[in-house]
């Protein structure tokens, strides 16, 4: 039978959200400990844990399919891979920084200054399309360290919640590019194998979005219920139901979790009572 192979991070933050997106799909991995390859009993894919920068030639000599990796390495090494889904976790920043004690005004103020990096060619392209020249030193590993031993003027690095950062006296001065987890595709997968793909990405978009959403109950009063029902959205539209006691209902809708407790707020003033709030676990559309 013909399997999809999926890579993923071999260890790591992203190596767990892969795992978990994967679980949350449905699909059981049988992989045991340092396992390099492990395959799915109820679907058919086999995983391959690689080194995330290993990933993007992985996929362009067709050892795997597809893979989950973060964009920002395919915007370092892979731009001729095409993404087919964005995944929305393991969200990040890729920046430049400097010494806090740096006077910063402007990009201008790199020109001619050393940056220590792991991303070369995403610094190269960013700071040639603000025409600023830069020395490079690439490193594979903790930059952050570079100023304070006097190797670089600034970094150019990965930045989640800014806490490395701080810990080395260091301030974020320019954002690059914005990254997320994206499932990425091998530009030589075969018509079978993208079926195949087309059922993975069908499960996929049902977890995200589940993710994004929450299932609302409420009590309505009858005399309050077109107002009630003008705050709320849905999937189609907001299923009302007769409660047992007289000039009540019972109203059924999805919410978008971003804007959440804005619509239970006006929900409250509206006159909604018995508000309950349930997790969703898959959405078909």
């Amino acid at each position: 039978m013909t399997k999809i192979r999926i890579a993923i991070q071999k260890s790591g933050r992203l190596n767990q959200d892969s795992l978990q997106i994967l679980k949350d799909c449905g699909i059981s991995i049988d992989n045991g400990k340092d396992q390099l390859k492990a395959s799915s009993r109820n679907f058919p894919m086999e995983v391959f844990y690689l080194r995330n920068g290993d990933i993007p030639q992985y996929l362009r000599d067709g050892v795997v399919d597809i893979a989950i990796i973060g964009e920002n390495v395919l915007i370092e090494k892979g731009t001729d891979i095409s993404i087919a889904e964005k995944l929305g976790f393991s969200k990040c920043k890729v920046s430049l920084a400097v010494p806090k004690s740096f006077k910063y005004n402007s990009v201008k103020d790199f020109e001619g200054k050393r940056i220590a990096t792991s991303y070369p060619n995403t610094v190269k392209n960013y700071l040639a399309e603000k025409g600023v020249n830069v020395d490079l030193h690439i490193i594979s590993g903790s930059v952050e360290i570079a100023p304070n031993i006097g190797l670089a003027d600034g970094i150019c690095d990965i930045v989640s919640s800014g806490s490395t950062l701080f810990k080395n006296n260091l301030k974020e001065v320019e954002v690059m590019l914005k990254s997320e987890a994206v499932l990425a595709v091998s530009p030589t997968i075969s018509e079978e194998r993208k079926a195949l793909l087309g059922k993975l990405q069908f499960r996929i978009q049902a977890v995200l979005k589940a993710r994004q959403s929450k299932y609302v109950l409420l009590n309505a009063p009858n005399d309050k219920l077109q107002s009630i029902l003008a705050l709320l959205p849905g999937m189609r539209s907001p299923t009302v139901l007769p409660l047992a006691e007289e000039g009540w209902s019972s109203v059924h809708t999805v919410i978008n979790k971003d804007t959440f407790w804005e619509v239970i707020d006006e929900l409250k003033q509206a006159g909604a009572e018995g508000i309950l709030v349930c997790p969703i676990e898959k959405m078909v559309l």
